[in-house]
């Protein structure tokens, strides 16, 4: 009875045929890496095991960051990988229009393009450099903020000089210097330390970072700009997409579908959550002028529509409105 029992736990269960990598930039216990896991765990379930996931935040420690993992990804030494699409513009130039600032201002607006025309046009496009981008497949990060050490930023005066940290992506980097701040270049897993030591006065992102990372240790003020929307792409290596059998890859793209909507939906909330949550933590809040900010940025829009291309340009201007 003993050996029918092992024979039949043996039929029951298939080793993994594929046996892969998962990495992203939030720390552990994010909402994107909770529905990252739920994701991948209904994957492997689904596929009766022959698809097993290993979900690692903080890209695993990788020294490079998010630069570092992105190659990986194109290359095949990573598997799986979420990034916003300013920083995936550094390899797919016109991945950039996700980082443009002021151009998405409602999540209808953004879900609308990246679920439809103009993120099936960037799929694409990253599919000549080696990446597969699951359709409909953008996890929420939300609308970016601007927190500070040392003022509010209530009109584009308070960012005259100001050290803001960026990531390492020019779209990001160029927006800052042509509204008059000084950029400083971090790695998302060096954006705490940037601020605490005073490399940085200031950072950008929405309110569930600046709770997650407790940016409220190092930060004062939370200026509300709305200035630009980010998100998590999932992709996968080309060549390994290609791999997978068909039923695999429908199992794996209808469960991003359902756990991004998910995830959407817990981030909005949480970002709304969070203004009290700082605020009882010690952080002051106010609201910016931003008409102050869009007048400077009309050469910024020149110079990064020649950049994306007429198609992309032209796909998330039929969402957003013209935009120069």
């Amino acid at each position: 009875m003993a050996a029918g029992g092992i024979l039949l736990l043996s039929r029951g269960t298939r080793a993994a045929e594929f046996e892969l990598r998962q990495f992203h930039n939030q720390p552990a216990d994010s909402p994107l890496d909770k529905w990252l896991n739920a994701m991948w765990a209904a994957v492997k379930t689904e596929t009766n095991g022959r698809v097993a996931v290993q979900t690692f935040p903080d890209n695993n420690k990788l020294a490079g960051g998010d630069p570092a993992a992105l190659n990986m990804v194109a290359s095949g030494e990573l598997d799986f990988f979420t990034l916003n699409g300013g920083s995936i513009g550094n390899l797919v130039p016109s991945c950039n229009v996700q980082g443009l600032l002021f151009a998405f201002r409602t999540p209808e607006q953004v879900f609308g393009s990246l679920d439809g025309d103009l993120g099936d046009y960037l799929r694409e496009e990253m599919k000549t450099k080696g990446i597969y981008a699951v359709p409909k497949g953008c996890f929420d990060n939300g609308f970016h903020q601007i927190t500070c050490s040392t003022h509010p930023i209530r009109a584009v005066d308070d960012l005259q000089g100001l050290k803001i940290r960026t990531p390492d992506a020019p779209i990001y980097v160029e927006a800052w210097k042509a509204l008059g701040a000084a950029p400083v270049v971090a790695n998302f897993n060096k954006l705490y330390e940037t601020l605490k030591s005073g490399t940085a006065e200031a950072q950008t992102n929405p309110l569930a970072v600046a709770e997650f990372l407790k940016l409220y240790e190092v930060q004062k003020y939370v200026s509300l700009t709305n200035h630009g929307w980010s998100g998590f792409n999932l992709m996968a290596n080309w060549k390994l997409w290609q791999r997978f059998p068909a039923d695999v890859q429908s199992i794996i793209e209808r469960n991003a579908v359902k756990y991004v909507r998910q995830q959407r939906e817990e981030l909005a909330a949480l970002n709304t959550e969070f203004r009290t949550k700082l605020a009882t933590q010690g952080m002051t809040f106010n609201e910016a002028d931003t008409s102050s900010f869009r007048p400077r940025l009309a050469a910024y829009y020149a110079r990064w529509k020649d950049t994306v291309g007429e198609k992309a340009w032209s796909l998330l201007e039929k969402h957003v409105g013209k935009l120069a």
